[in-house]
């Protein structure tokens, strides 16, 4: 027999954080492979640039289509001490940090083909173990409380820890494990800075992940009340058939399609933001350094803003606004790239452009997540399954399906426009190019985004309506 949903509102500071804390080490482990991986194996190991930018997007793609799968496993998963989740944020937490030091202590006496095939098997293993952890802890958010504002605000304290995490490596890494020596003024050419890097960030993704279980393990008897009791059994047929039910579900996919279309323009900041900042505005290091630091404090600061809009405005709105403050700072970084020859190398230029997209750019970080929660509420009400897991799952896939296809975008346009590592200089058309490439890349994915959560339809109210029926019946039959 069904069992009928339990309605759990407030979740205290603590827990919250706690909860939130988890996404640190999501948010180390993307940005030491992210920012340093490529270096290192080219500068570092010798091998070939173009055998790890396929290396990386293999494990991209890989890491995609393994989301839904492990979201499905932990959606039918039934465990009295570990619920649905805890345990994957175990398995995936250890995983992680095993591989994560095993990546940087490979030794470069091996042959280019050996070291690729390591470097290529631990990457898959790194985003297995990641799906292993992500999915089921991004679902866990989802289920911690079914008050329509509360969610947000857990969305949003998850949202601070992951840009802290990435900060972390950004600004913390770099100054620490990479400081010039007599033997290696460039830091970063130091082979033992990244065996200390990979130990120092892997102790830190275990920590973080512990405190995650431990602080949200209290919750597992509430959470198994909402277990179904033909869960447990993974059948092809009832894999497929969710994964159809989900994906024809039409305010998920014009969610999951605007996070999807809203982060091709952060990976397009991430992965060639360095090479404008550097060669189209003669940035120095410690000038970039500022000005991502600027965009990452306005986007963690800036959270209980969004909260607090979302609460008068609703959800949608706010991610409307959210938007078009976005689309207006990717305009003014497009002025900027046009007049780069009057502006190169004078940060204060790039301070508002910093705090308009760090301010944007945090909400859209945060509030579609929190809509996916609403969405699965209503979902059971028709269906009379709850399938957090699942649609998690679908929303990571299609979020990093676009970061790898933009990934082999990006190392397209840097051919085609002849950009060459060898010069200090790149030619005027290269270089404006590049940013023009950036800026308007950005400006079309954030209109994408905006055309589709136009069509989102979820309110409040709807949601409050559904949840009202899920406490007092299994019948679903007033929302269609």
């Amino acid at each position: 027999m069904k069992k009928t949903f339990q309605a759990h509102n407030k979740v205290s500071f603590l827990d919250k954080a706690g909860y939130g804390s988890g996404n640190f080490s999501t948010g180390v482990i993307n940005q030491v492979v992210g920012t340093y991986l490529v270096f290192y194996c080219t500068a570092i190991l010798g091998i070939p640039g173009y055998l790890i930018g396929l290396a990386v997007s293999l494990s991209i793609v890989w890491d995609a289509v393994t989301d839904p799968i492990m979201g499905y496993l932990s959606d039918i998963t039934k465990s009295e001490k570990f619920g649905r989740r805890h345990l994957y944020v175990l398995i995936g937490g250890v995983g992680m940090a095993l591989c994560n030091y095993l990546l940087w202590n490979i030794h470069s006496d091996f042959t280019v083909q050996v070291k690729f095939i390591i470097i290529f098997i631990l990457l898959l293993l790194i985003k297995t173990f990641s799906t292993i952890y992500v999915t089921p802890y991004t679902a866990l958010g989802a289920e911690l409380s079914s008050d329509y504002n509360e969610r947000t605000s857990i969305q949003g304290i998850k949202t601070i820890f992951f840009l802290l995490g990435l900060a972390f490596v950004s600004v913390f890494g770099m100054y620490v494990f990479f400081k010039p020596t007599l033997a290696f003024p460039s830091g970063q050419l130091n082979p033992s800075s990244y065996s200390m890097m990979g130990l120092f960030s892997s102790i830190i993704i275990v920590i973080f992940a512990l405190v995650c279980f431990f602080t949200t393990k209290k919750y597992i008897p509430i959470l198994n009340e909402k277990v179904q009791d033909d869960t447990g059994i993974a059948k092809l047929s009832h894999i497929l058939s969710d994964f159809k039910a989900i994906f024809m579900n039409r305010s998920f996919r014009y969610v999951a399609f605007a996070y999807m279309f809203t982060n091709v323009a952060s990976a397009l900041i991430a992965n060639m933001g360095l090479h404008v900042f550097t060669y189209t505005f003669l940035l120095t290091s410690q000038q970039i350094a500022a000005i991502i630091g600027i965009q990452f404090a306005v986007s963690i600061l800036s959270q209980p803003a969004w909260f607090y809009i979302s609460e008068r405005l609703d959800k949608k709105p706010s991610v409307i606004l959210g938007i078009l403050i976005s689309i207006f700072s990717s305009l003014g970084f497009m002025f900027m790239v046009l007049v780069n020859n009057q502006i190169s190398g004078n940060i204060l230029y790039f301070i508002p452009f910093a705090v308009l997209a760090g301010f944007g750019t945090a909400a859209l970080f945060t509030l579609p997540l929190s809509m996916i929660a609403d969405i699965i509420d209503i979902d059971e009400v028709q269906t009379g399954k709850r399938t957090e897991g699942s649609y998690y799952g679908f929303l990571t896939m299609f979020y990093k399906m676009s970061q790898s296809v933009t990934l082999l975008l990006i190392g397209f346009v840097l051919d085609l426009v002849n950009f060459d590592p060898n010069l200090a200089i790149q030619s005027e058309s290269t270089v404006v190019i590049l940013g023009l490439f950036l800026s308007i890349g950005s400006t079309f994915s954030f209109v994408a985004g905006y055309f589709m959560i136009r069509k989102y339809d979820i309110n409040k109210s709807l949601v409050e309506l559904a949840q009202k029926q899920l406490a007092s019946t299994n019948d679903g039959s007033l929302i269609k």
